[in-house]
């Protein structure tokens, strides 16, 4: 240990007195959003894009404005929508649906196979039909979720 307590004396000393460049060549990728707030530039900000409708028909009847949810496990149709449609008779269901809010909701039952025009595609639709809030909202109503 004696005989290292000089090597250890210079080695202190140069770190103490010599100075020594930094040489660092490596580079950092930054997202765009740490990029802009390391500049002092607000990123840029986007519109809502709202809710993606489609225009369908079924029964001959052209719906405006049916919510395509690609996440829905069900297709729901408003009891009145399906009155005024006339798709024949209702089955009955033992379903329950769980709505985001924790309230649940029992259907008047199902419609099965349900030929839906989008564009010039068919497609079989098995609808579940829902009593709804007969007060409708212009703006955000939306009557058939695909």
């Amino acid at each position: 240990m004696i005989k290292q307590v000089p090597t250890y004396a210079k080695s202190l000393k140069d770190l103490c007195t010599i100075e020594r460049g930094l040489n660092v060549n490596k580079k950092a990728f930054l997202i765009e959003q740490v990029s802009a707030i390391i500049q002092c530039k607000s990123p840029l900000k986007y519109k809502d894009p709202g809710c993606p409708t489609i225009s369908v028909m079924t029964g001959g009847t052209i719906v405006e404005k049916a919510l395509l949810d690609l996440r829905a496990s069900v297709n729901l149709l408003p009891y009145s929508i399906y009155k005024k449609l006339g798709l024949g008779e209702l089955k009955p269901t033992s379903i329950t649906l769980s709505l985001a809010d924790r309230s649940v909701k029992i259907p008047r039952g199902i419609i099965e196979d349900v030929l839906v025009q989008v564009d010039n595609f068919y497609y079989l639709v098995d609808f579940v039909v829902l009593d709804t809030d007969p007060i409708v909202k212009e703006t955000n109503y939306v009557p058939i979720i695909l």
